[in-house]
């Protein structure tokens, strides 16, 4: 048996037995929040704000949501966090941010840099570790813990600018992994400070099969292409010919639905595939038995939630929040409903909507999946069709026609004096592009009401064009926007759609 495999189960299992409460979460919350704003009362943002106030208030949740504004990306960056970034000490948290997440990008501006504090890096790890103990609820040898994890994020050499670091959450946890992560940890610090995505997985090839991996953890698409070059660089069958021990992969970004049929043409075995919610603002959720299809959120950890209502009452038809809009707690959220998610952290960032849209599917577990982003739907004439539901009906297409989608994306547009949606989906397999666009559809009015509705009236036309996968990382290549938690957005629109347009013109020529 082995020792430290052994070691590491039992510390596992005294983790889990301490961190058991029978706290609600109403009280759970109010307890974060009150941890938040005591820490950051004497910050500019605290001052601004009346934290000091607010605290005195008996029901603090209501007094902080009366004196406290919602803010999306580029108010509180104008307002407050680009002060940060030029070195200035307690904005709108303790001390000096030294790190500063780049966001993918898929919305709005086309890099946000989100502040990543010494709390919130703690708070990261410890939600980290809380998914690892859940391991204990898998039939896993002993052994199996001293097997190396494979880590495959952005590069851990961050832009340096005169007061801060800056570059992919992934690579500045990489950077700030704890001491005892080193004995697992792949590909290496070395191989991590890689910048050029492509080298990196060249190197990662080349090296493969010294490693015992037994978990993988990356965005689907990236893990792909890189399970691809190590089975043809070995010309081997599958990836559990290099790594037979390799039994867990952890993802997260996008839904892995539509890579799943893909994904299994490159393994030997069956895989345990749990999700994780680990955005730039924080660590929100994870899985913690495969096949749930949701993941709990991760409470008393430095995160105080609330949700907006995802509706016409709350957002306008760009998404974009309306002045009266109004949040509500844990305690007042419904199932399967779909909400906005706003978070107040200990980095700094006050009642902020990270831009995801949440579905509660089991409140008594605290499960929830994303649906999608607030920016990232299509609802031209009211068919409110979410990346959720363009997820599914991908899925389901890919299965009907074995197609091994890899990437897809929509984009809306007008049509007769109407409205369209084209579609460009990834694959190599050939199909007759109406045979699947009138089966797309029929699926997309199955899934969708309102999608069904409105076929009948101002959606006058779909259009499916299909796309070598390549294509999607071509363009990917040109917005600089490859490798580590980069992902495709699901849904083109304005400056994106027209460079995604001229793009296709010119390689297609």
């Amino acid at each position: 048996m082995a020792l430290l495999g052994k070691l590491f189960k039992n510390a596992i299992k005294i983790n889990r037995r301490l961190n058991i409460t029978r706290k609600s979460m109403q009280q759970l919350q109010k307890q974060t929040l009150q941890k938040l704003l005591r820490k950051s009362f004497y910050t500019d943002f605290g001052k601004h704000y009346g934290f000091e106030e607010i605290l005195e208030d008996p029901n603090i949740i209501e007094a902080y949501q009366k004196r406290v504004p919602f803010f999306d990306y580029d108010k509180i960056y104008n307002e407050w966090w680009y002060r940060s970034i030029n070195g200035e000490r307690d904005v709108t948290w303790p001390g000096r941010i030294k790190n500063f997440a780049l966001s993918s990008g898929t919305t709005g501006s086309s890099s946000k840099k989100i502040p990543i504090s010494k709390d919130m890096l703690l708070s990261i790890r410890k939600a980290s570790f809380r998914q690892m103990c859940t391991l204990k609820d898998f039939d896993l040898p002993d052994d199996f813990y001293e097997k190396e994890m494979l880590m495959l994020g952005g590069s851990t050499h961050l832009e340096q600018n005169e007061h801060a670091a800056m570059g992919d959450l992934s690579g500045i946890l990489t950077g700030n992994l704890p001491i005892w992560m080193n004995r697992f940890y792949k590909p290496g610090s070395e191989i991590s400070k890689e910048s050029d995505w492509n080298k990196k997985l060249d190197i990662i090839t080349k090296e493969a099969y010294k490693w015992d991996i037994g978990i993988v953890a990356g965005v689907p698409a990236w893990v792909q292409m890189l399970f691809e070059r190590i089975i043809a660089h070995y010309k081997v069958n599958s990836i559990h010919d290099i790594w037979p021990n390799f039994r867990i992969y952890v993802h997260g970004g996008v839904s892995i639905q539509p890579y799943k049929d893909r994904f299994k043409t490159l393994l030997g075995k069956e895989l345990i595939y749990l999700e994780t919610y680990l955005a730039s603002e924080g660590f929100i959720a994870f899985e913690k038995l495969d096949g749930v299809g949701a993941m709990s959120l991760v409470m008393r950890n430095g995160i105080f939630y609330e949700f907006i209502l995802f509706n016409n009452e709350n957002f306008s038809v760009d998404g974009d929040l309306l002045e009266n809009a109004k949040a509500i707690g844990l305690s007042e959220i419904k199932e399967n409903v779909e909400y906005a998610i706003v978070l107040t952290t200990n980095a700094g960032a006050f009642r902020y909507l990270i831009g995801d849209t949440v579905k509660f599917t089991n409140l008594a577990q605290q499960e929830l999946v994303i649906t999608g982003r607030i920016k990232q739907f299509l609802s031209l004439c009211g068919e409110h069709l979410s990346v959720g539901n363009m997820n599914d009906a991908i899925s389901k297409v890919n299965e009907e026609f074995a197609l091994n989608i890899g990437e897809f994306t929509v984009l809306g547009g007008n049509f007769d004096g109407h409205f369209s949606h084209t579609w460009w989906i990834g694959t190599e397999k050939e199909i007759d592009e109406n045979t699947l666009k009138n089966r797309l559809d029929e699926i997309l009015c199955e899934l969708n009401d309102d999608y069904r509705t409105e076929r009948k009236a101002a959606l006058k036309e779909i259009f499916v064009n299909i796309i070598p996968n390549d294509y999607f990382y071509e363009w990917m290549k040109t917005q600089n926007k490859v490798g580590g938690s980069h992902k495709f957005p699901r849904v083109l629109t304005k400056e994106k759609a027209e460079n995604w347009k001229f793009f296709i013109n010119q390689i297609s020529a």
